[in-house]
């Protein structure tokens, strides 16, 4: 039932990682795989308890200390990734991450503080990584770092252009012993150190191998290849850093195109064009009806701080600055002229709505630390020079016409509407940032063209490919309802909305074939495989709760594949071509008012068979019969939800597939399901 296509690389950022080391592995790779590869960080908890292995296009372990990785995936963990590898996965190891994908790790071997020596499960590389190879390591310094030179192996990248030699970023890493002897056992050598070793090589001792594991592929490296220099802080350390930045930067070009070298021989599709990293832009906050904007704002007053006559609004995790209407030109001129950290400038025609990022400073922002420049409408809604990527004038005419359908009792609903073009992300400036939170409308609607910035200080670049359609609702839900209308339930009215407004968007899209997956994710009919019953995920509901003054504070959070063509099957993919492709403005009004009127039947009546039977319809596992593992691999049926609390109902079944009389209900936030492979596992 599920497609075959993997589209996640996961890169570790449990027990043992740094950040730094995560957050480049993030950057890079999200500049090198985007659009195609969805780049995520996870943690031990996902490689130990999640269905992963299904989606999963190369898993990435990155620099650290690899006694936090064996200590947190010793046995079961280990287990998953050599079968994922064996399977045909892929596994790249950088620094640390080369350490614990050998058979033994030699790390400091006599220095009593540092010495780390020991078998690893893993054994990709079947021999010894022994560090450092370079002296002068110290844990969470610069001081050891160098920019060590490789020579590479052409002939093992298949006519792929690689440089002869170049400088690549190293900091404590091993050389893999013995290399040239591994022949036999599907080890080839990448690249090799040219400088002399601090420790016994062996026979051709290499800086970076690829081993052929089962039917996958593992490529393991002692440097760090995923550094760009202009992450790098040249003041860090000593007076010679300067010169190992600068060397680093002379060969950027080389170290990329080696990076693209290795991903491809790993069975990737490397992006011809690499991503520039995007500026934030301007926030629009306007409404269906413009009186409407400066009521909003004189509600803010005791939120809004005024400093040298500018006001801002000082949230926990974000500062927004309310732009005054006949600055928002003139600050664009200013920015091209002046070079204000954290101000982008440029051609003011094409980059009058950027703020965020200094494009040709083209590194890891830490993007919560820039100021956000919020524009009030209260005299017109935004125009398309302002906005390019998004028509307010398209969505608020839609919105008021679905609203006036005999139907709606649509009203509140996207009314105020923020839209940005380039956001950190709509949900977490909205979650984390609880002082505005407490003070936006029921209904209060956040949308965004492009993502930069998911959870996590600065790490997250390219979260959501162009043609997703991507927003966040803020709800109050009186908690007095928590008995008729339980607050679990919000996620599934939000998958029910999705679909009905897809297919009440216009005469004739009843029948685009989109489902529900339980507990919050949305499938289409996988179009690239006619005739077969495949489905694939297009889009997702996330809902964040919290408790005040008698109401859950609830930031529905959903992306939705609409017009993209990567890393996944979109809306639009799956027409006719008579019918016209989507348009996201259209759409989300359409979502929108119909999550409102489904969400006020909900507060009268509950979760009632009306709105059962209508979830029913479109979800996608009616009878489905999954095994449950916890439960000692036991078989089962899937009925239903409960009409309670919405826990999952499934039917114990024995002899011929009969039912034994047991039921389990199970909780959406406590278990993982990879219902397409049939299994149902219970997290602890």
């Amino acid at each position: 039932m599920a497609s075959s296509r993997k589209m996640n690389v996961l890169v570790y950022s449990g027990n043992g990682s740094t950040v730094e080391s995560v957050r480049h592995c993030l950057y890079t790779l999200r500049r090198l795989l985007s659009p195609n590869y969805a780049v995520i960080p996870v943690t031990e908890t996902t490689i130990l308890k999640e269905p992963w292995t299904a989606s999963c296009a190369l898993l990435v372990f990155p620099g650290g200390a690899d006694m936090g990785y064996c200590r947190s995936l010793n046995g079961e963990g280990n287990r998953r990734i050599d079968q994922y590898v064996r399977r045909g996965g892929a596994y790249l190891g950088f620094c640390a991450g080369g350490y614990y994908g050998s058979a033994k790790c030699e790390f400091e071997v006599g220095n009593r503080l540092l010495e780390v020596v020991g078998r690893r499960e893993l054994a990709f590389f079947p021999g010894i990584c022994r560090g450092c190879a370079f002296k002068g390591f110290v844990y969470h310094s610069e001081a050891g770092a160098k920019a060590a030179e490789l020579k590479v192996n052409s002939e093992v990248f298949n006519k792929v252009v690689v440089p002869e030699t170049f400088r690549s970023y190293y900091n404590g890493g091993g050389v893999f012993v013995d290399a040239g002897k591994f022949a036999d056992k599907g080890v080839e050598i990448l690249a090799s150190y040219t400088d002399p070793l601090d420790v016994e090589g062996g026979d051709r001792p290499a800086a970076v191998v690829y081993c052929k594991v089962g039917q996958g592929g593992v490529l393991l490296t002692g440097t760090h290849p995923e550094f760009a220099a202009a992450n790098l802080d040249r003041n860090c350390v000593g007076p010679e850093y300067p010169k190992l930045v600068d060397d680093l930067a002379e060969d950027d070009e080389d170290r990329t195109n080696f990076l693209k070298a290795c991903l491809s021989k790993l069975g990737l599709i490397v992006s011809q064009e690499t991503s520039p990293v995007p500026s934030l832009s301007r926030l629009h906050l306007s409404s269906l009806h413009h009186y409407l904007v400066p009521e909003l704002l004189s509600s803010w007053e005791e939120i809004i701080t005024k400093e040298d006559g500018e006001e801002y609004i000082k949230g926990e995790n974000d500062t927004f600055h309310l732009e005054k209407p006949d600055s928002r030109w003139s600050l664009n001129s200013l920015a091209k002229n002046l070079p204000i950290p954290g101000v982008s400038g440029g051609n003011e025609e094409q980059t009058t709505d950027q703020v965020g990022g200094d494009d040709s400073n083209d590194r890891i922002l830490d993007y919560s630390k820039v100021t956000k420049s919020l524009i009030p409408h209260d005299a017109g809604w935004p125009g398309t020079r302002e906005t390019p990527s998004f028509n307010h004038n398209i969505f608020y005419a839609n919105l008021r016409s679905y609203q006036e359908e005999r139907s709606s009792e649509a009203e509140e609903f996207g009314k105020f509407l923020l839209y940005g073009e380039v956001v950190t992300s709509t949900s977490t400036m909205l979650e984390k940032n609880s002082t505005l939170l407490a003070h936006v409308p029921n209904g209060f609607t956040f949308t965004a063209t492009t993502q930069v910035a998911g959870r996590g200080r600065g790490s997250n670049v390219w979260v959501s490919p162009a043609g997703s359609l991507l927003w966040s609702m803020c709800m109050k839900h009186s908690a007095v309802l928590s008995n008729t209308a339980p607050v679990v339930f919000i996620q599934y009215l939000a998958a029910i909305a999705i679909v009905e407004g897809i297919h009440s968007y216009d005469h004739g899209y009843q029948n685009v074939p989109v489902k529900l997956k339980w507990p919050n994710d949305i499938y289409a009919l996988d179009p690239s495989k006619p005739g077969k019953k495949e489905y694939v995920k297009i889009g997702g509901i996330l809902v964040n709760s919290s408790y005040a003054s008698g109401n859950y504070e609830l930031v529905v959070g959903i992306g939705l594949n609409t017009a993209n063509a990567a890393p996944t099957t979109s809306l639009n993919s799956l027409l006719p071509p008579n019918l016209e492709p989507f348009s996201l403005e259209k759409l989300l009004a359409r979502i929108l008012t119909k999550f409102e009127t489904i969400y006020k039947s909900f507060c009268r009546t509950g979760f009632d068979k009306k709105l059962e039977d209508l979830y029913y319809s479109h979800w996608l596992h009616t009878d489905q019969i999954v095994t449950l593992e916890q439960e000692g691999g036991a078989r089962a049926r899937i009925k239903g939800i409960t009409s309670n609390w919405g826990l999952l109902r499934a039917e114990e079944l024995g002899w011929e597939d009969r039912p034994t009389g047991k039921v389990w209900e199970l909780q959406s936030d406590s278990n993982s399901f990879d219902f397409f492979k049939g299994l149902l596992k219970r997290k602890v």
